[in-house]
């Protein structure tokens, strides 16, 4: 049986022995919140009585340390009262859960302070510093566990979360304070051929504070690494998403061929003519609306770029490309595209010339500008340059052939069009 099992066996044992007390609060009419501003009252309580021990009593008095003990473990039960009252009672909230744990940190750093303040007025100096090193422990375990969480991951386990470090102080405080009614408060155990003492009756007080110093340390460490391995699994499998949306191949291709001058020329020259294996895609059903298309290996799934109308009728000013999938692979369906490959891959800027032009560049790669224009004919057309030549756009095709999704082996960019001036097919082939 781990630690873990044996903690949560504990708590259940707890759970059952305080629940008619919860019940009991409840029909008070006491909500979560206000049971767990009581264990942050009783907590500055353990503060004041460890203040009054600094101020008023002598270092062999440890009165205070057994009555800071008690109090200690009794505003402890008020941590586990709230959290049944909030379950049992159905008074559960986001806030109060907030609530909860904001004065949880207050109660245990209140506590702290009382402790130090002790310790330094008594010249516990070393012990004080061991005290001051268990509070930052107990704030980092609580930190990391809440910044895990706000990344949306668990994070829980150690060995000194906020339950055992109540105990482990409440406990031998408590012991402590008893001990020096039996033994005496200024009672030291001294070894033969050693000048100091190595056990005093206020050892049974600072010992565990100085083990608790150690181990909260390590559960905020232990948690940081957990949080480590998780966030990096988190990663992994957002980045598989994103490979299996396909958000980066066109982008990346257009960042490679495209030249800087904004021409569609890039750097190499064109490949010679060979079978041509797009003849093999399904074609798109040509429609009034449909300006071009995109299609790329490994899957015959196409990008269509259709033109988008207002509910008036007439092109829409601000989006007026209208981009899908025709999902091919899965029965030819259409599809939008998702947030990802519209706003990074596949999806278009706009920017109206005048009353009838637009620029579109892709978002992908916004240095090599496409209009939208609207014809002598009356109708709109995708305009760019086909082998330095003015012509009317109707597909682009990437040829990839291995390689990795990061870095495709790329043999080819095809762009097919009509030339302008004279109709004709016109089809280019840019090797990168």
């Amino acid at each position: 049986m781990n630690w873990k099992n044996i903690r949560n066996g504990l708590q259940q044992g707890i759970y059952k022995v305080i629940n008619p007390f919860v019940r009991g609060m409840i029909k008070l009419g006491l909500t979560p919140n206000a049971v767990t501003t009581i264990g942050l009252i009783l907590n500055i309580g353990v503060a004041v009585i460890f203040v009054l021990g600094g101020e008023e009593g002598n270092r062999g008095d440890l009165r205070y340390v057994g009555w800071a003990g008690a109090l200690v473990l009794f505003a402890g039960l008020f941590d586990m009262l709230d959290g049944q009252v909030a379950r049992m009672g159905k008074m559960s909230t986001t806030f109060g859960a907030m609530y909860d744990s904001v004065l949880d940190r207050y109660s245990e750093m209140i506590m702290f302070l009382g402790i130090c303040y002790y310790l330094i007025a008594h010249h516990y100096f070393l012990s004080s510093l061991f005290a001051f090193i268990a509070l930052i422990g107990s704030m980092m375990v609580s930190y990391t566990r809440a910044r895990a969480e706000g990344l949306g991951i668990e994070c829980k386990g150690g060995l000194m979360q906020r339950p055992e470090r109540v105990v482990l102080v409440g406990l031998s405080a408590l012991i402590c304070g008893i001990a020096s009614r039996f033994i005496g408060g200024d009672y030291k155990l001294y070894v033969p051929g050693i000048s100091f003492h190595i056990f005093e009756t206020m050892t049974i007080f600072t010992m565990p504070i100085a083990v608790m110093a150690v181990l909260a340390n390590i559960t905020a460490i232990k948690r940081l690494m957990d949080s480590k391995k998780a966030l990096e699994q988190k990663d992994r499998e957002m980045n598989k998403h994103r490979q299996a949306a396909a958000i980066a191949v066109l982008g990346m291709v257009f960042a490679s061929l495209w030249a800087p001058s904004g021409n569609l020329m890039a750097k190499g020259s064109p490949v010679p003519a060979v079978v041509n294996e797009v003849d093999t895609f399904p074609v798109p059903r040509a429609t009034k609306d449909m300006m071009f298309y995109v299609q790329r290996t490994p899957n015959t799934n196409t990008i269509v770029y259709d033109l988008n109308y207002a509910n008036s009728g007439t092109l829409d000013n601000d989006n007026p490309i209208h981009v899908y999938w025709i999902r091919y692979q899965e029965g030819g369906v259409k599809k939008e595209l998702n947030y990802i490959q519209r706003k990074f891959a596949y999806g278009l800027h706009v920017k109206k010339v005048n009353d009838i032009d637009y620029e579109l560049r892709f978002v992908s790669y916004s240095k090599h500008p496409m209009y939208l224009r609207k014809a002598t004919d009356g109708k709109y057309y995708v305009f760019t340059d086909i082998l330095k030549k003015q012509a009317v756009l109707k597909r682009i095709y990437l040829k990839i052939d291995g390689g990795t999704f990061w870095s495709p082996n790329v043999l080819y960019i095809e762009l097919k069009g009509y030339e302008a001036s004279t109709g004709k097919e016109i089809v280019e082939r840019i090797k990168p």
